[in-house]
């Protein structure tokens, strides 16, 4: 089943993020009005000051029932809200990622559906597939439960709670998108790509670490999401996943861009899982973000040569394009600097 039906009114989780306020801007600049859920009403007056037809919602996914009401009247669900810091906070944090990308995820489509909605479109990851080294990925290579760290499970999880839904309830439709790693302006977080660029741009990185990564704009996910909206398959997923990237390659084309001096030697995985465990304690006494957490260097070692990925379904069925590398990295260090970041 496909929708073509024009998007007059959308309710967006996550709307201060990276990919949400990218979404909610491209839905305004498309005619749609936008319910922005924020946790933070501060916040979303900065990150939508002078955005017409926005109203910004104040809630957290971790209390669905209280912003439910504000679901009604509106054509289509986004979302694009996600616990996703344990990455760069250290530590463990399943609790957390249970009840709020795994359990307020089944509770948003719930009361999505007893408001009327009777669209959905579910920002899912590239974490929820799986494939050998070197071969090119697609929708269909899911990944199992048991190779999965607590934030892949989580998303997995995730989507099995709205493709749960979907197969109970025949007149909702809902698809599934799986972004990247994702970078763009309007980080304000910042995410791990926008704390990555202030890094390297003050000389804060320390070499070269291994692995490959997939590289996209937030821009063109959000452009995904909203073809997704209109003219997705129910059920279906959708590779939004960018550019296969080593940081080899990322780390000097950023410096160029950025003008800044960058790193060449490689860093060796044993030094990294120190560097990780140091971090991981000055994030426990500090409460500051760090670049290099235990989960990420696991997630280096495990992911190596896995970003490969196949997007014919999302080019066929969503017109889905991408624009080029060097454009997205330059409009994101053109945004920090213009705001005063570096």
């Amino acid at each position: 089943m496909q929708i073509e039906k024009p998007l007059t009114s959308a309710f967006v989780t996550g709307a201060t993020g990276l990919l949400g306020n990218n979404l909610v801007r491209a839905l305004v600049a498309q005619g749609c009005t936008v319910k922005a859920l924020v946790r933070s009403p501060d916040k979303g007056r900065q990150q939508f000051a002078g955005l017409k037809n926005v109203e910004l919602v104040r809630g957290d996914m971790a209390d669905v029932a209280a912003f439910a009401s504000q679901l009604q009247a509106c054509d289509v669900v986004f979302h694009t809200a996600a616990f996703f810091r344990d990455n760069y906070k250290g530590g463990s944090h399943w609790q957390e990622l249970q009840r709020i990308n795994v359990d307020g995820t089944r509770l948003l489509i719930e009361q999505a559906y007893r408001a009327g909605v009777r669209r959905f479109v579910q920002t899912s990851s590239i974490a929820v597939l799986n494939g050998e080294p070197g071969v090119p990925i697609d929708e269909t290579c899911l990944r199992a439960l048991d190779d999965a760290d607590d934030y892949y499970r989580s998303k997995i999880l995730a989507d099995q709670a709205v493709l749960q839904f979907l197969a109970h309830h025949p007149d909702m439709h809902a698809s599934l998108v799986l972004p990247g790693w994702m970078w763009g302006p309007a980080d304000i977080g910042p995410t791990s790509s926008g704390q990555f660029v202030n890094d390297v741009v003050r000389g804060k990185l320390p070499g070269l670490v291994p692995g490959s990564f997939s590289v996209v704009d937030a821009r063109d996910v959000a452009q995904a999401h909203i073809a997704a909206a209109l003219r997705g398959q129910r059920g279906a997923r959708y590779l939004a996943a960018g550019r296969h990237m080593t940081m080899q390659q990322l780390v000097p084309l950023l410096g160029q861009i950025a003008g800044v001096k960058t790193p060449a030697r490689a860093l060796p995985m044993a030094l990294l899982y120190l560097l990780a465990a140091a971090q991981e304690l000055y994030a426990r006494i500090s409460g500051q973000p760090i670049l290099l957490s235990l989960a990420t260097v696991r997630l280096m070692a495990r992911e190596a040569g896995r970003s490969h990925f196949n997007h014919a379904r999302s080019e066929r069925e969503l017109g889905l394009t991408f624009r080029p590398l060097e454009q997205t990295l330059a409009d994101t260090v053109a945004w920090y600097r213009s705001h005063g970041w570096f």
